[in-house]
Formats: C-alpha cells, structure tokens, sequence
C-alpha cells in the first residue's frame, strides 16, 4: 500500500460520493453479505467511516489516513495502522472483520488472512467486498461487438500483477489476483467460505455512469462471507488453548505497546505504539 494516503483522502471522498459502484452497490453488497452476524467489528481500511455507520453496533476503524480516520471518528473508535498488521489487537477478541476493497489495493494478501484469523475468535466472520478480479485483471476491458453487445476482454487474468488507476494528482497500484488464488489463500489460513456473491453494476450505477451501459451481465463486483476455523497452528495446540483464551478475555482487546488516544482534533484516533508518525 502507498506510504500516503492522506494527499488522496479528498479524491476518495469524492469518489465515494459521486461513484455508485463505490458506494450504493458496495454497501448494499457489504449489508447483504454480513447478514446475521453480529458483536464486536473491526473495519479494515475503514476509510471515511461510511461502513462503520452501516454496520453500527460496537465497531472499529482502522485506517492509514489520519484525515480519512478523523471523518470516521464520529462512528466509533479508530485506530491509525499499516494493514496487514494487526499487533494491537489481542487474539481472539475480535467478533468479526469487514474489509471493502482493501484487497484491491494490498499486495500481502494472505498475511491480512492470516493476521485476520488471529483476531477474529473461532465461529467468527471476514466480510470483504472487492473489484472482480475480471475487472482488476491487466489488460481487461469492455468491448463491444459489431451488433453492439458489451463483451469482456480477460486481460491476463491468470497472472497476479497490477496495474496504475488515476487517484486524485497521482495513481494507486490496483492489484489482481485470480479468484483460485485469493480462495486458496483464505483456505489455508483457516477461513471456510459461507457465500460467495458476483455482481454487475446497478441500474442506479448505469445511469449515473453511461461507461457502464450494457455491462450489467458483467461482474464488476465480489462480496465473499467465510467463518473462522482452527488453523493448523490451533489444531495442533489445541488442549492448551482455551485458558489462554480465557486470559486473553480478561485483559482486553489491545495489545501491550498500543499508545493512548491522539489529540483534540483526532481525539478518537488511537495510533499504533510501535510506528512513528
């Protein structure tokens, strides 16, 4: 991920407001998605906070943007940390994680899954919502035929890479990775997949945005549910582990090292103790 997000946090909210695709259609799929889950959320690259407001109930943000994070403040506890890390956060005390389009812009993929399984306790949830990976692939794009159907040009699919997308004054490296890839991964760091979703655009996103005209056959989006197993590390340590769980309860969620709230104007953003500003 880029060392700055906060020169683009304008752009994004701008994004977010005017792109359906990157907020009626996203949420509506996040919504659909985390279903009857519930307790205690963690908001991974929570942005602005519109997630957190759409999921309500106890809820964290964790964000790399210190101006991004002061929009999400109003909507619960944030926290300013570099993904994939999760140090701060104790084993097990999470309920479960959403993630919406972090994936995109992460290239350690499976060290978010696996950071992500620590946390969130057994039998809990990972929601994430993301660009299809037909969409992100390099080289993809819409073509329309000579009787003028939208059709889908693959790119190199089956290669992970990235490619530039214009953010604001600058470009975001937009990473792909085939959904093989990213499925095995969960797999192998203990997440059973629950539902899987693929979705073209809205007509609300149609409408606003004519590029997309003909292209609702066309997967723009990937809303995915897994619940939280034992990893290998668990099954083998399994007869010690529940009074460790059972100290960790009684401690709290953050880790030793974790700093106290910022200042005045941030006064709900918690930083990481061990990263410099």
């Amino acid at each position: 991920m880029s060392d700055n997000w906060d020169d683009i946090a304008g752009w994004w909210v701008d994004l977010v407001r005017d792109d359906p695709t990157q907020s009626t259609d996203t949420f509506a799929l996040l919504a659909e998605l985390v279903g009857d889950s519930a307790g205690l959320t963690l908001d991974l690259g929570c942005g602005e906070g519109q997630g957190m407001r759409l999921l309500g109930g106890p809820v964290i943000g964790t964000d790399l943007s210190f101006d991004l994070l002061a929009r999400a403040a109003s909507a619960g506890p944030v926290v300013r940390a570099r993904l994939p890390d999760l140090s701060w956060i104790r084993p097990g005390s999470i309920d479960r994680a959403v993630a919406v389009g972090i994936f995109d812009v992460l290239e350690d993929h499976v060290g978010l899954f696996s950071n992500v399984a620590r946390v969130v306790r057994r039998g809990g949830h990972l929601v994430t919502v993301m660009n299809h990976a037909v969409a992100t692939s390099p080289g993809s794009e819409p073509l329309l035929d000579p009787d003028g159907e939208a059709l889908w040009r693959w790119g190199s699919y089956l290669a992970a890479g990235s490619s530039p997308q214009p953010a604001g004054d600058r470009n975001v490296d937009l990473v792909h990775r085939p959904i093989g890839e990213l499925l095995t991964a969960a797999a192998e760091t203990g997440w059973r997949l629950e539902r899987m979703i693929e979705r073209g655009p809205s007509p609300e996103a149609i409408e606003r945005l004519p590029g997309f005209h003909g292209q609702a056959h066309i997967p723009s989006l990937m809303g995915l549910r897994w619940s939280r197993e034992s990893t290998p590390v668990e099954s083998r340590t399994a007869n010690g582990s529940s009074a460790t769980r059972r100290r960790q309860s009684r401690s709290g969620l953050w880790s030793a090292g974790s700093s106290g709230t910022g200042g005045s104007t941030n006064s709900s953003v918690r930083h990481d103790g061990r990263r410099s500003r």
